[in-house]
């Protein structure tokens, strides 16, 4: 059982980086924990660009809904509607993915490409060594001790929780957001006012450092909220954050009208490992690399993940195919640092104040394309941030510091 290469986790970055590299003549395993189609808990939003990354991928085997416009509002007031595209400009609009089929999807294009997928399979431990890595892995047939995986180089693309970063002697200062969502049954059929497939919904007065969601998707709707400031999401809530972004979706529900029962909703939580700065994402030698959430590769304003798990996959497998794995940590940041170190400086000024954020941002008639551009890495934060800052701080010397707080 021995490989070139052993990925970690079967989430987009860990599937797209074992297609890429069986793609390019690699023994590869993919190795995931869980038996495929697996929950997966996400918003499931991904700008439609990431298709140029995804290569022949039909979107019509896993989009759910086409995203084109976008309803903001602020402590459910102010409601901003807005069209994502504008004439003769490019398409920005969003695709809504359900996470169980389209990592399932990916996975089974990894193993066409050649890819040995073993699902069900939990990696125990990781033993890193220039000659050689060990992956001892159970399986329902191992026993306890479990089983040994050879390879020369491993792909962690295990999540915000996986073993890989730990083992690596990575990540070691992790920057966690922390969002909680469910889902629902819908009817779109049903003649809503605002909730329609095609539209999206932002609150950014339910949640204190943060905001909250309502995505459509095939016959049910997302709903969820997340704090995205975690540092001031602590000193606000303390241990009462869950259940204030729980409160915060069942508000969100009653504020559009939609019959709720919050006895009956079942919610997910789990961390957003947000974009920090600057660090080692491989080891020295290259032995193990960081893909997707085990290496904090989520926008740390929109918390949006997917594109930038499946372009680190591939990343991490070009760099292997090319003989380079001391270049992957390299290529990462020419590709995020810059970027993502402004989207974080923003976010802490924006949260901060947000209803001033969302007049002098939010509610302009071009912020919602030039939102959806930021997703898609059509613009870039460094190129907006400053500009956006020196706005901000001009409508706040005009006004009571206390007219821009969020409501209590």
């Amino acid at each position: 059982m021995d490989y070139d290469v052993i990925v970690c986790g079967g989430g987009p970055a860990g599937a797209t980086a074992a297609r890429v590299l069986a793609q390019g003549g690699m023994r590869t395993a993919l190795v995931e924990k869980e038996k495929l189609p697996r929950h997966k808990t996400c918003g499931g939003g991904v700008p439609n660009a990431v298709s140029t990354l995804l290569g022949a991928v039909p979107p019509e085997q896993y989009i759910e809904a086409h995203v084109t416009r976008v309803r903001h509002t602020l402590d459910f007031g102010s409601p901003v509607l807005a069209e994502i595209n504008h004439p003769g400009e490019s398409d920005q609009s969003l695709w809504m993915v359900d996470r169980a089929a389209f990592d399932e999807y990916l996975v089974r294009l990894a193993a066409q490409a050649g890819a040995d997928v073993l699902e069900q399979t939990q990696v125990m431990s990781l033993a890193l060594e220039r000659s050689g890595c060990n992956v001892t892995v159970k399986t329902q047939q191992s026993g306890a001790n479990g089983v040994i995986l050879k390879a020369k180089h491993i792909i962690g693309a295990d999540g915000a929780n996986g073993i890989c970063a730990r083992c690596g002697s990575l990540r070691r200062k992790r920057s966690l957001a922390i969002a909680v969502e469910t889902e629902m049954p819908f009817s779109f059929d049903s003649g809503h006012e605002f909730i329609r497939q095609d539209t999206a919904h932002l609150e950014f007065g339910a949640v204190r450092a943060g905001y909250a969601w309502i995505f459509p998707k095939r016959g049910k709707i997302n709903v969820g909220a997340g704090a995205f400031n975690h540092q001031s999401a602590k000193k606000i809530y303390g241990a009462g954050l869950g259940p204030a972004l729980r409160q915060a979706v069942v508000d969100y529900l009653r504020a559009l009208d939609v019959p709720v029962n919050p006895p009956e909703l079942r919610f997910w939580m789990h961390p957003l490992p947000i974009w920090a700065g600057r660090e080692p994402l491989s080891t020295p030698d290259g032995e193990l690399l960081l893909a997707g959430d085990a290496a904090g590769l989520i926008n740390p304003f929109f918390g949006d993940g997917i594109m930038h798990a499946v372009r680190s996959g591939k990343i991490a497998a070009d760099c292997l195919l090319n003989d380079a794995p001391g270049s992957y940590t390299a290529e990462i940041h020419a590709c995020y640092a810059r970027n993502f170190d402004a989207a974080y400086n923003w976010m802490n000024w924006f949260y901060r104040f947000p209803r001033a954020g969302y007049k002098i941002g939010v509610s302009r008639e071009s912020a919602t394309r030039t939102a959806m551009r930021l997703l898609s890495g059509d613009l870039l934060w460094h190129d907006v941030a400053p500009r956006l800052r020196r706005r901000l701080i001009a409508y706040l010397l005009q006004k009571p510091l206390s007219e821009f707080w969020r409501k209590k």
